[in-house]
Formats: C-alpha cells, structure tokens, sequence
C-alpha cells in the first residue's frame, strides 16, 4: 500500500539521504562524476535543503510504500518556482522513486500528489522541467497530458544541460 506524508523540517536528513541517492540513480551513467558529485553537494546540503523545507511556497512529500521509503517529490508555488511562471502555475521541481520501487505506482502515486496540491492552491497549470535525455521520465510526463513549451539550462556542476520545459493545464 503507497502512502504519501508530508515532510517536516525534522526529516531534513532522510530528505538529504534519498535525494542523493535517487538523483545519483538517475544521472550517473550519463554524467561525469566531479560534475555529479558538484551538483549534489550543492542542491542536497542539509543548510539549502532547510531553507527549502522552510519556504511556505514549497512542499515536499515521501512516498512510503508498506511502510518504506519509497520516493519523494517537490513542488513549488508563486515565488519558489525556479521560473518566472505567473501564479497561475504550480511547478513539479523533482520527483524521484529509489530503484527498487520504480515501476510499482510510486511514481504516480506523487505525481498525483503533486495534481492534488496544484489545485488545492487554485493553481491552472503545471509544469517542470526534464532532462532532454530523460527518455524515461519524457514518456511518462507525455503519457499525463504534458507537452514541451519551452527549455531552459540546467547545470550538472559546469555542465550545461538542456532541461525542456514541459506544461499541463489544470483548468481553464
């Protein structure tokens, strides 16, 4: 059974800990390490992960499932959002699902989340950002209604990478 909690400030290091570990799963095949292990160390620091916890713009939610930590996602409202996107938007900043529990509706489980939070706010879209080479996560963004409108430089360390930006509205 999936279940999805908000996280607190006190989860900060479990945060930390499945945020490496799945971003690492994710990019590392395709990644040089120095630029990897940059980009970590920059966006998953205990200091910058509380300040983001601490932002009432955005929240962060883990998926548990059968009691273990299966996954966890971010979205970011009004001023959180990494673009100027309007208030009407609601952007899905990461959402990411440990190996062992990819294919097991974890994934959706928090995209849902995400849905659920998006309209609860009165937001009329949502969007993110993905890597172009992220044929996985592409597939599942365009099985759910999203569509390219945009892209936008992403920065693995020094590397510049091109993220597309992918939108869905939610109402009219």
């Amino acid at each position: 059974m999936i279940t999805i909690k908000a996280c607190t400030i006190e989860d900060v290091d479990t945060l930390r800990d499945i945020s490496i570990e799945t971003f690492t799963e994710t990019f590392e095949a395709d990644n040089d390490p120095a630029h990897l292990a940059a980009y970590l160390e920059r966006a998953y620091n205990v200091p910058q992960l509380r300040a983001e916890l601490a932002n009432p713009d955005s929240t962060f939610f883990f998926a548990m499932l059968d009691g273990e930590l299966a996954g966890y996602m971010k979205g970011n409202a009004n001023n959180a959002q990494t673009e100027a996107m309007g208030e009407g938007a609601f952007e899905l900043e990461r959402i990411y699902v440990r190996r062992t529990f990819q294919g097991s509706g974890v994934g959706k489980a928090l995209y849902d989340q995400a849905i659920q939070r998006a309209n609860e706010l009165n937001k009329r879209e949502i969007w993110l950002g993905v890597w172009e080479h992220n044929e996985k996560a592409l597939a599942f963004y365009k099985r759910h209604g999203f569509v390219q409108t945009g892209s936008h430089t992403f920065y693995m360390g020094d590397d510049a990478q091109t993220d597309l930006i992918m939108a869905k509205p939610l109402r009219p």
